[in-house]
């Protein structure tokens, strides 16, 4: 977690100061760069959070399932704001074709190649977590690929002092928006996904009730309700119908190592019924 912190810190300082270097020195490149980066520091931030969650915002009597939600509630939120640093990014680079604004290329340089060095220090320190943990994976990729960002910000900057094509600045800002557009699209699409609780779509429900229907005893199996309370953690709930003299205990233990071992669902909520009883049934809504 301390390299992770480590690594948050040092990209959020960068992002700062390319983020105002880049206004200073009229480059849109460093500008959508610290965009870039601002997708670096959500992904670690993000990260961060869920082990503070999962460490010290346990459950209690009024949080029955902790904080963990906050993290999609954060990523939700910084969906959107990729898209607006993305969408100024991409509007301002059209114009900016048209009408070349001078920038300037020696701090642009400076700051380009310190997000660089940061970049490769961040990869460093989150690359022997990456294999892992999830969390630190996604982070690690989001470094690597901001390190190609900070690379072509410093071949900008090298091109417009070489030879003074200014155009060649609002390019290189608007390939980088749209770099970032598809992942905010994505972050935002599994943040919703989480929220409306549906099904993860690694899950095969039809496969799980199926498996569920051969366990011994079971003969009905409905309000089968599989979602993900956060990432990477999977809750269930469902009723089974089992025979009348048949041991519930068993069926229960069976049922729960069928989720666990198959499909990585450890948190399962099963509540069994004689199929003599008709007192419970499945719900229309």
């Amino acid at each position: 977690m301390r390299r992770l912190a480590v690594s948050l810190l040092l990209v959020a300082v960068v992002m700062v100061v390319q983020a105002v270097a880049g206004f200073l020195t009229g480059s849109l490149a460093l500008i959508s760069d610290a965009g870039h980066m601002l997708t670096d520091a959500l992904g670690l931030g993000m990260a961060l959070a869920a082990i503070v969650a999962a460490r010290h915002m346990g459950h209690n009597e009024y949080r029955t399932f902790g904080l963990y939600r906050l993290e999609i509630l954060a990523a939700l939120a910084n969906a959107v704001l990729l898209f607006v640093v993305a969408g100024y990014v991409i509007v301002e680079g059209v114009r900016r074709l048209f009408e070349p604004v001078e920038i300037t290329t020696g701090a642009m340089l400076i700051v380009a190649t310190v997000g660089l060095l940061v970049n490769l220090i961040a990869w460093r320190l989150l690359r022997e977590g990456a294999g892992q943990n999830l969390n630190l994976e996604g982070a690690y990729l989001e470094v690597l690929a901001d390190l190609f960002g900070s690379i072509a910000v410093i071949a900008a900057a090298l091109i417009v002092h070489f030879t003074g094509w200014l155009q060649i600045d609002p390019i290189l800002a608007i390939f980088i928006g749209v770099y970032i557009l598809p992942r905010a699209w994505r972050l935002g699409g599994k943040a919703l996904r989480i929220l409306v609780q549906a099904a993860p779509q690694h899950v095969d429900i039809g496969a799980i009730e199926a498996e569920l229907q051969e366990v011994t005893g079971v003969v009905g199996v409905h309000d089968l309700h599989v979602w993900s309370l956060t990432s990477q953690m999977e809750v269930a709930s469902v009723h089974l119908v089992v025979e009348d003299h048949i041991d519930s205990h068993k069926v229960l233990g069976e049922a729960r190592h069928l989720l666990r071992t198959e499909h990585h669902i450890d948190h399962a909520t099963l509540q069994v019924e004689p199929e003599s009883n008709d007192h419970c049934r499945e719900l229309t809504w």
